[in-house]
């Protein structure tokens, strides 16, 4: 069983900047698909980033066509933790933003995560 706690949302301008935590249990983490997915109210559940690994050890990153460029994703697998930091944010960014675990690839699709956290409220004003 894995248990994700995310951190950091809040109220924030647009343009301005947040960064989003996930602390994650398991002795495996290194090993996870990492991803981020935001719902905001009457929508469906969208793929924001992920983290998961690659060839040779390494770690492959994607975003969603909406975020590349402002938004990145980042893990820290000593400390079991993965961050998603958030600039230029935009009003249609606000959204419960969700911590995903995938003991597979992960991917872009909700589907394939088997695990995931509580969501914490990111709301950008215009």
């Amino acid at each position: 069983q894995v248990q994700l706690v995310e951190s950091g949302g809040g109220l924030v301008q647009a343009g301005g900047t947040l960064r989003l935590s996930c602390a994650a249990s398991g002795r495996t983490f290194r090993s996870y698909g990492m991803g981020w997915f935001r719902q905001a109210p009457g929508k469906e559940r969208d793929f924001v980033a992920v983290t998961t690994w690659s060839a040779g050890s390494t770690y492959y990153a994607d975003y969603a066509d909406s975020v590349k460029g402002r938004f990145t994703i980042s893990r820290d697998n000593a400390k079991n933790t993965v961050n998603l930091q958030m600039n230029s944010l935009k009003p249609e960014g606000t959204a419960v933003y969700y911590c995903a675990a995938s003991t597979g690839y992960g991917g872009s699709d909700y589907r394939g995560y088997a695990y995931w956290g509580q969501g914490t409220q990111v709301t950008v004003s215009s």
